[in-house]
């Protein structure tokens, strides 16, 4: 674990290590679990009893990568985001770890993980241990000490600009991913989505960052039955009943990379 500050309101003092624990100077501490993240969620920033991703949402999300029709999607954001070794990287939003654990194994970056969900964090530490994982709510705060990454990431995930521009470091760079107007354009009955770009540049612009390069990626995947059903379950979304005939879908995102 790097740079992590204790949660407890009031306190943000560093935590460090103790055998199978995290601890604070003022006493605070946290157990790593057996799969090795560890959980710094504080109770009021929980949004309901088990926030976040299901497990069924994980293992659907998990199939479709497996299969392997996200991997343009990945090679995008490895592009784009020009990750090597002596990175330091944070994930804001990492689920189940793909993206991060990708990145992490091709370049040999020091990464972390943030989740709110326990067991997207979970799958993500036992799949991918070469990274660190944390279980907390990047909405609202992130465990990290000021200016800590050299890239920050949010793939498909909430946008936190004021976190991310105090974890960032100077001269460091930050990657979104937003989805695109077409994607999973299938699975809405054939319409297009909102351009979310212009909102997300200004939103961002207002907090100092400044656009270096905006690139878009659509790919198209042949899927059966079963992996329709894992994708409606990944992004939540009740098939519509004229879904059995869908056998394609368009995945598509909006990359935009800030300094």
């Amino acid at each position: 674990m790097l740079m992590l500050v204790c949660p407890v309101r009031g306190c943000l003092l560093g935590l460090s290590r103790e055998t199978r624990r995290l601890i604070c100077p003022r006493g605070h501490c946290f157990d790593i679990a057996r799969s090795g993240y560890v959980n710094l969620l504080q109770p009021q920033d929980k949004k309901s009893k088990e926030p976040g991703d299901t497990v069924a949402a994980i293992a659907g999300r998990r199939r479709i990568h497996e299969l392997g029709v996200t991997q343009p999607l990945l090679d995008a954001i490895s592009s784009l985001s020009g990750v090597v070794a002596c990175d330091v990287v944070l994930d804001a939003g990492c689920g189940e770890g793909f993206y991060l654990g990708s990145l992490q194994a091709g370049s040999g970056c020091a990464a972390e993980g943030v989740d709110i969900s326990i067991p997207a964090v979970d799958a993500a530490a036992r799949r991918y241990p070469a990274c660190s994982w944390v279980v907390a709510n990047a909405d609202r705060a992130l465990p990290y000490g000021d200016a800590s990454f050299t890239l920050v990431l949010s793939i498909n995930a909430r946008l936190n600009a004021a976190e991310f521009r105090r974890v960032v470091r100077p001269g460091g760079r930050l990657l979104l991913a937003i989805a695109g107007a077409e994607d999973l354009r299938e699975l809405r009955g054939g319409s297009a989505g909102r351009d979310r770009v212009a909102r997300t540049v200004e939103m961002f612009g207002s907090e100092g960052f400044a656009l270096v390069e905006h690139r878009s990626v659509l790919t198209v995947a042949q899927l059966d039955a079963a992996a329709i059903a894992d994708l409606s379950h990944a992004i939540y979304r009740p098939l519509a009943g004229d879904a059995v005939e869908i056998d394609r879908v368009t995945f598509a995102l909006d990359l935009l990379l800030f300094n």
